[in-house]
């Protein structure tokens, strides 16, 4: 049984814990706010730059001979995994949801024969993926110094990925990365990015299946606009990203100062009981003491 003096000395750490999870939850909170409007005005530019190169797409009419960032290689060997992950921890299961969807398919793909590279860009997905994967890991990144997300990042990682593709080193790409719902709920994804598809989740209007007339040519702008889409929707995922790291870690900071607030509690009880007992132990001795003389 714990002594006065330990129990002592455990609730006061404890309740030095509470000060910083509530501290933290605090920053998670204000932090919340900013990303969570800037994820969701990024989330129409992306969705509409998507729409707007499958309807240019439609209109181009040598396919064949079209960029490869739209067509694909004609292969389906090598795929590169991008998995954006935190630079930083307790943020609850948002890290470790990511990493369980990216390690799914990793495993389908081994599954069909096909080669894995992947990329990391935060620390704790490097960290939870090295273990299994370090031989398919080809680049690590981190934004640890970045105070705020950028589109600056996502280029580079973007420039980075189209080196990578233009070298031939891989054929299909898939970013992985959590969309923001709301504070308790950040759902994985999974969204290939080379060669472009559809967006399950995003909503063409009608009015993008209608016939433009473009100037120049459609194969022109692709070629502009095709390098600069997969920076977007890593910048896009990147926002998403910021606003489910947040609310996960505001959420795991809340349940931590809670569960610190119910464990000083029960330790405060114990503590009294064991003085109490203490009192009335020496109680006793003075009592028997005195009745002996």
């Amino acid at each position: 049984m714990p002594s006065l003096d330990d129990l002592k000395k455990r609730i006061t750490s404890v309740k030095s814990t509470q000060k910083i999870t509530k501290a933290m939850k605090m920053v998670a909170t204000a932090k919340l706010r900013k990303a969570q409007e800037n994820a969701e005005k990024g989330r129409p530019y992306s969705e509409r730059m998507n729409n707007i190169i499958l309807n240019l797409s439609g209109g181009v009419s040598d396919k064949e001979n079209s960029s490869k960032l739209l067509v694909g290689t004609g292969k389906d060997d090598t795929h590169l995994c991008v998995v954006l992950t935190a630079d930083r921890g307790l943020c609850g299961g948002f890290n470790t949801n990511i990493i369980k969807k990216a390690k799914s398919h990793f495993e389908d793909l081994k599954k069909q024969g096909k080669n894995l590279k992947i990329i990391t860009v935060g620390m704790k997905g490097y960290d939870q993926l090295k273990r299994n994967y370090s031989n398919q890991i080809i680049e690590k990144i981190t934004f640890k110094e970045s105070k705020n997300i950028n589109y600056f990042d996502a280029d580079k990682v973007g420039k980075i990925v189209l080196e990578k593709f233009e070298k031939e080193e891989f054929d299909v790409c898939h970013i992985f990365y959590n969309q923001f719902k709301n504070v308790m709920t950040q759902i994985p994804q999974k969204q290939q990015i080379i060669p472009l598809q559809k967006e399950e989740n995003a909503d063409t209007p009608e009015k993008d299946n209608l016939n433009y007339e473009f100037e120049p040519d459609e194969d022109e702008i692709l070629n502009n606009l095709l390098p600069k889409n997969i920076s977007t929707q890593i910048f896009k995922a990147m926002l998403e990203n910021s606003a489910s790291e947040q609310g996960s870690r505001m959420t795991a900071m809340d349940n931590a100062t809670r569960n610190a607030g119910e464990l000083v509690d029960k330790l405060s009880i114990e503590y009294n009981r064991s003085r109490q007992a203490a009192i009335t132990k020496e109680l006793i001795e003075i009592i028997s003491g005195a009745e002996s003389l």
